[in-house]
């Protein structure tokens, strides 16, 4: 069922058309992704399909009451709350019905309305339907829930009573995209969701989104993201929407086949244009062949001439050159330890050996010190323990994710000219012009750039260096994905050595030979990339299991005692007639196998996995059940009981 279709939108600015003719859809429970380059509207265009801003040509429509929610790239979160209070007002009706829940049950306890038979009963009706739709909605397990969600995204329990107003921005950005999952909505519609987010968030983030019941359109420059999250892609262009009903990979093969036999046949189609427009200037005035060049011309007026494919756009091109040639040595990192302060250490001890050709990445989870082991290596921040060692003849060339390199306050020629006062300004120019500075961007003032304007100037100035040891924190940061593949191509032909920051897993892979994984006790050294990672990883986890063995189930506490529990036990005393007493017994056992499911539920390694949550939730629900027709058997026979003398 189709519950969001846009028909023919398009947006002009200043008289200017950004895009036109664009059609979509998407389907209940579809996952999409919008991808494009950089500036061709994709973020314009989530905002109108999220209802934020109103097309200037076509119309956007959804199904009747169709809940939507929108994430705006780089958005956080803003409350006076705390975290997890904040995560509760998304349950409010729950928390209200909870609330009448227990409000019933003091009713029902009364000795006064057992007398009332027709008010007792109305009370229990009213009690059982409450139950029923607040177990239905899952009254029973939101806060598990939540719980879940806010560990998928690096919460811990001791940040829950910490104010939104004190995070930072990175976190608030996280936490609105927490709050939005737990939401539910029918469609969510995401802008760069991955920002913000480490390997391991980047990780779980995935699996929540695999088993979302509502649909997904994403617009996200992480190519390993929209391979295992989205279905079907949508590639944006000036004047239409091309439809892929695959992932990001299937998307990349077809479009590069549809792209080849798209230029076969419009060069085919050219050439002949070509040959019938030659004949006719040649012959048109020539008395023996006007007829046959009139009737050519007609054959091209009646023509249907096919559109210029897409794919031979501009697109950035560089390559990093090095001047000299280091020793195979190139860096040596011993018993590293990083950070700022010496009884506060960010990470360590940290070993690895860098030598001429490798591709190293580095990867850990936000704040372990990654970007700070760089500056150490540099030399810009001393290590708190250990030390780096370069080999002979190095040269370090250093690309910074804040990009602090730059000056603000230059002009995009200056900056690059400064550093080259003796280049030709054709050759300063030709520079530029290969990362996409046209002649009025190079006018432009650092400051007025955009993000990703600046990573490209400051990959322009990495490879006018021609160093033979290139060292980036984060280089794929507002890169679009076509630059990002340039980059990636370059540095795979670099014929020095690298080492980079990246939390890229499609990078990564594509590029690394060695991955050293960072956590906060040291240093792991992998060799080989992310696949081979992942599959290690799995190994190690897999043998800590084993080691381990079956962990004993945790002991159940005490059940909160409902009204039939209570009561049961009262007649259990009092009469002790077997078949109530077999039901209590029963009850009993049902509850404590409840709150055993509901302590697993709290357990770290399910918290950080939504398939085992989702898989004890159908547990607690089946047991809800279960319990609910014990119930009802024991409120019968304790009313049939009722009759009989004590």
């Amino acid at each position: 069922m189709i519950i969001m279709q846009a028909q023919q939108v398009g947006r002009t600015f200043d008289g200017t058309d950004l895009f036109t003719g664009i059609n979509l859809e998407v389907q209940t429970g579809g996952r999409v992704g919008l991808v494009g380059p950089n500036g061709i509207g994709k973020t314009t265009l989530l905002e109108i399909l999220a209802g934020l801003n109103p097309p200037d040509y076509g119309q956007v429509t959804t199904t009747k009451n169709m809940s939507l929610g929108y994430l705006a790239q780089d958005s956080g979160l803003d409350s006076h709350r705390t975290i997890f209070a904040e995560m509760l007002t998304i349950f409010a009706p729950l928390i209200a019905m909870e609330k009448r829940m227990h409000e019933l049950e003091k009713q029902i306890a009364t000795p006064s309305l057992a007398q009332d038979p027709d008010a007792y009963a109305q009370t229990m009706a009213q009690y059982d339907q409450i139950q029923h739709d607040f177990q239905a909605q899952n009254g029973y397990g939101y806060q598990a829930e939540i719980r879940s969600v806010l560990h998928g995204f690096q919460f811990g329990e001791n940040t829950y009573d910490k104010p939104i107003g004190t995070l930072s921005g990175g976190e608030r950005s996280r936490l609105a995209l927490a709050k939005l999952l737990l939401e539910h909505h029918d469609l969510i519609i995401l802008d760069e969701p991955t920002n913000h987010l480490d390997i391991e968030t980047l990780s779980w983030l995935e699996g929540y989104l695999k088993t979302y019941s509502g649909a997904i359109l994403t617009v996200s420059h992480d190519q390993y993201f929209l391979d295992h999250v989205v279905q079907e892609i949508y590639e944006l262009s000036p004047h239409k929407a091309t439809h892929y009903k695959t992932n990001y990979s299937g998307y990349l093969k077809q479009k590069a086949e549809n792209q080849v036999l798209a230029w076969k046949a419009y060069d085919k189609q050219q050439e002949e244009i070509h040959k019938l427009q030659d004949f006719v200037d040649k012959n048109i005035v020539r008395a023996s062949s006007t007829k046959q060049a009139q009737a050519r011309r007609k054959q091209l007026e009646k023509m249907d001439v096919l559109e210029r494919p897409q794919g031979r756009e501009k697109t950035v091109h560089f390559q990093f050159t090095p001047e000299t040639t280091s020793g195979n040595e190139v860096l040596q990192v011993q018993a590293a330890t990083v950070g700022y302060e010496p009884d506060h250490p960010m990470a360590g001890p940290i070993d690895f050996q860098v030598n001429k050709g490798d591709r190293i990445a580095i990867i850990g989870p936000n704040g372990v010190g990654k970007s700070t082991l760089l500056k150490s290596i540099l030399g810009q921040i001393p290590f708190l323990a250990g030390n780096a060692r370069f080999g002979t003849n190095v040269t370090t060339g250093y690309y910074d994710q804040d990009q602090h390199q730059l000056h603000w306050n230059k002009t995009v020629l200056a900056e690059i000219w400064d550093d080259h006062p003796t280049m030709p300004e054709k050759d300063v120019r030709a520079a530029l012009a290969a990362f996409l500075f046209d002649a009025d961007d190079i006018q432009k003032t650092v400051a007025d750039l955009s993000g990703g304007q600046k990573a490209r100037l400051e990959l322009t100035k990495l490879s006018l260096k021609h160093d033979n040891f290139l060292i980036l924190d984060e280089p794929t940061n507002h890169l679009d994905i076509n630059s990002k593949e340039v980059l990636e191509a370059a540095l795979a032909d670099f014929s020095g050595t690298v080492l980079f920051v990246s939390h890229d897993r499609y990078f990564i892979n594509q590029l690394a030979t060695t991955i050293v994984a960072v956590e906060p006790d040291g240093g792991t050294v992998y060799l080989g990339n992310w696949d081979y990672y992942q599959e290690k990883l799995a190994e190690k986890l897999a043998e800590q299991a084993e080691q381990a063995g079956e962990q004993p189930e945790a002991a159940p506490s005490k059940a909160a005692a409902d009204y039939h529990q209570s009561k049961d036990a009262q007649r259990a005393q009092r009469k002790l007639e077997r078949t109530v007493s077999q039901l209590e017994a029963k009850m009993e056992t049902l509850a404590q196998q409840t709150t055993a499911v509901q302590e697993q539920m709290t357990a770290p390694d399910v918290l950080s996995d939504y398939v085992k949550m989702q898989a004890l939730q159908e547990q607690l629900d089946a047991l809800a059940a279960q319990t609910q027709t014990t119930e009802d058997a024991w409120e019968e026979a304790s009313l049939q009981l009722e009759d009989y003398p004590d």
